[in-house]
């Protein structure tokens, strides 16, 4: 009898923790666009330190593509890349595309982005280049459609529906393939109740091996709690390819799936058997040769 309980506690812990992790079962939409496309992570950028400092052809003397720049994205989308870029608000609620929370890395100077209005931030250049921080509305002007993209929600101090109901109004006269992810569940959440014909994915890594252990990260990194936001697809950090409820996903429930952030072709030749689509920088996937 006490092995027979202990077989029934076992099966019910299995049970929830398989229906916790489920992502979108029924009535996904189609996801064809974004199977086997290699996208560039913010742009086909080319000023981190380790391209400027090894000597790599893939950067430009005569051409300076900061990340997430209206150079760097017109860059891939002209070499045929999809294009992964992040998408914040700033103080007066404009959608602009930008990854950090702070301005220090990228533009030089204090403060984070949300405290400054679209007006103020136009006069800050990206790495001290001619090249500023772009409006969402003008990156989807300048893609029209012409590649597949991923668009990640930074979420800010509970802004996730502000946010999203934002974005959502300019990209329902978006003429193209585009899906959105984020790392916060309530953005992937409010497009399960207000847009579910929308590619929807949930990212993640395995944050219990890459910053200190909460226990928010610590279900985040398991994606226990998928089941709030039932993403289509899960986007998860490239290096944590073998984390169980990831291979679950995409091998029992049979979801889409997404790596980031492939650094190498021989990075990219280790993991691509186990993902669907590929989040890049640093080199060129394949035989494509950039030229200057």
């Amino acid at each position: 009898m006490k092995w027979k309980n202990i077989g029934l506690i076992g099966s019910g812990v299995s049970l929830f923790y398989l229906m916790s992790i489920k992502p979108r079962i029924f009535n996904r939409p189609d996801d064809t666009p974004f199977r086997g496309k290699f996208f560039a992570h913010r742009g086909l950028h080319n000023m981190s330190p380790s391209l400027r400092d090894s000597g790599s052809s893939y950067y430009c003397k005569g051409g300076m593509f900061p990340e997430n720049s209206y150079a760097a994205i017109e860059r891939a989308v002209s070499y045929g890349f999809g294009v992964e870029f992040d998408v914040h608000l700033t103080k007066d609620d404009i959608p602009v595309v930008f990854h950090d929370d702070s301005l220090k890395r990228l533009c030089g100077v204090d403060g984070n982005l949300r405290d400054y209005t679209y007006a103020e931030l136009k006069q800050f250049s990206l790495y001290g280049t001619s090249e500023h921080i772009p409006t969402f509305s003008s990156i989807l002007k300048l893609i029209d459609g012409r590649v597949p993209i991923i668009i990640e929600y930074k979420v800010e101090k509970g802004n996730a529906d502000r946010l999203c109901s934002i974005c959502d109004k300019m990209l329902q006269h978006y003429q193209g393939d585009y899906c959105i992810e984020s790392f916060h569940p309530k953005a992937v959440r409010w497009y399960k109740e207000h847009r579910p014909e929308v590619v929807r994915g949930q990212l993640s890594e395995h944050f219990t091996k890459t910053v200190k252990c909460t226990l928010p990260m610590f279900l985040l990194s398991h994606l226990i709690g998928n089941c709030y936001a039932s993403p289509d697809f899960i986007s998860y950090n490239c290096l944590h390819y073998k984390e169980l409820s990831r291979m679950l996903c995409k091998y029992f429930y049979r979801s889409f799936s997404v790596a980031w952030t492939i650094r190498s072709k021989e990075q990219l030749q280790k993991i691509s058997a186990f993902y669907d689509a590929y989040i890049f920088e640093n080199f060129i996937p394949e035989s494509i040769n950039v030229s200057c």
